[in-house]
């Protein structure tokens, strides 16, 4: 009978040697492998009794897994919001793995002050004032509810209830939001505040951005003391973003706690500034965003912010004797959903040092850029037509009376050709293709050869 002790498995240098040849077999597919395999099957396996090593591993990664991998970290890959790992999030995130820090207190390692600098540069990057503190999350999604269940704390806070302690049964609330995205109605089911619960304010003509009178009108109607606006800084279909300057007078008026979703929207502040898209979600009691969308980093990495960080600290933080802290300030345990934390700030913090603000910058003025001229050749084709205009880095399109496709058939067959990757979306009713640039790699030839089957499909 084979069995391993640890110092029987593969050494570091052979490991090293085999990621190297991985990497650069990866890489050298990346304009050639297909870009989504909606046919991929794993051959089924029993568990084995017997230890098979390292390289029998190997060999059925590379040749039953990886062929089949979606070349998502390249640059025709345009479904979601997807960025790509840039080169230096890439090793960051193999130091992650390597040192494996547990980021869940302080104390041990300088981990803890990796991710605080990390933070406070994510601030600084998108001009927020200083008062704004967070946590480093799993993705949007864990932001969304973190939003949801610090803002229901406040909200139980002000009627003399400690939810985190005693929960939401004697809570008075009131949920207010135009088009929130799918991760936010999912976070107020996760907060126990009802995917169903929340009240539908009226939209903009013809857009997804909030309609302030009709939220002005709702707020003055409603008579529970708990309220919650959920406001967009880029919608995910429109890309259109809520009047936050507005939304935020009405919050504080009517005493209502506002969350900004902001997951890849926030980004447009460093084209702009703070006077742009963006004006006002420094107004806002916490903001959601993702640094694995447009700041390229591997996932999962999310970001939570809140100007209320002693709320957010009462709704997450358990003592226990084993846990205890010697840190003055907060530990990220305290601050999240998890206590077992990947060092997940470090591909983060090493972006931003590697790239500065300028770096970060020029990238997503190439994305618009080429999101722009996709969207330009779609308007002036007689087989598609653009069915908004192209604000930012997402263009929303369909198959024209011209086409003979209809516009769902068309989405398939242009992902199943492997060429580039595409989502479908729903626009005032009907389908739509949603095509969002926000990867690294993404070159003017990739957008000119997505132009090139879409010009092959329509004939």
């Amino acid at each position: 009978m084979q069995s391993f002790t640890p110092r029987q498995l593969p050494t570091y240098e052979h490991l090293l040697a085999a990621l190297e040849q991985e990497c650069q077999a990866f890489r050298e597919s990346l304009d050639t492998r297909r870009v989504s395999n909606s046919a991929s099957s794993l051959q089924p396996r029993e568990l084995t009794e017997q230890p098979g090593g390292f390289e029998v591993f190997r060999q059925v990664f590379s040749t039953e897994i990886a062929p089949q991998l979606s070349a998502s970290n390249g640059g025709r890959y345009w479904g979601f919001v997807t960025g790509g790992a840039n080169p230096v999030a890439t090793y960051a995130d193999w130091l992650v793995t390597l040192y494996n820090q547990n980021v869940s207190k302080g104390g041990d390692s300088v981990a803890s002050q990796v991710e605080r600098q990390a933070i406070k540069w994510i601030t600084e990057l998108f001009e927020l004032p200083a008062v704004f503190d967070g946590v480093m999350t799993t993705g949007a999604t864990a932001a969304n509810v973190l939003g949801a269940m610090t803002a229901r704390q406040e909200i139980g806070r002000k009627q003399g209830i400690d939810v985190a302690k005693v929960g939401c049964k004697e809570l008075e609330y009131t949920v207010f939001a135009a088009t929130p995205h799918a991760s936010m109605v999912k976070a107020l089911g996760l907060a126990g505040l009802g995917q169903e619960s929340w009240v539908q304010v009226a939209c903009e003509p013809n857009i997804e951005a909030m309609d302030t009178t009709d939220l002005a009108r709702k707020l003055a109607d409603c008579r529970g003391t708990g309220k919650i606006v959920i406001a967009s800084a880029a919608t995910v279909t429109g890309t259109d973003y809520d009047d936050l300057v507005r939304v935020a007078q009405l919050c504080r008026q009517h005493q209502a706690w506002l969350h900004v979703d902001g997951a890849f929207g926030i980004f447009e502040r460093l084209l702009a500034g703070p006077q742009g898209k963006t004006q006002g979600i420094e107004l806002a009691d916490s903001i959601t965003l993702d640094c694995h969308k447009w700041l390229n980093v591997p996932y999962d990495c999310g970001v939570f912010l809140t100007r209320h960080p002693h709320t957010l600290f009462a709704t997450c933080n358990v003592d226990a004797p084993y846990l205890a802290n010697t840190e003055e300030a907060f530990p990220f345990m305290s601050l999240g959903i998890e206590n077992s934390r990947r060092f997940r700030a470090l591909p983060v913090w090493a972006t931003l040092l590697a790239y500065g603000k300028q770096g970060i910058k020029a990238q997503i003025q190439r994305n618009v850029a080429q999101a722009a001229t996709l969207a330009n050749w779609i308007d002036a084709s007689p087989a598609y037509e653009l069915v908004k205009a192209c604000e930012l880095n997402v263009v929303v399109f369909s198959a024209s009376a011209a086409n003979a496709h209809d516009t769902e058939a068309l989405l398939a067959q242009l992902n199943e050709s492997g060429q580039v990757f595409m989502t479908p979306g729903r626009w005032q009713g009907s389908p739509v293709i949603r095509c969002a640039f926000s990867n690294w790699r993404t070159e003017q030839r990739d957008v000119e050869l997505a132009i090139s089957e879409l010009f092959r499909l329509a004939n």
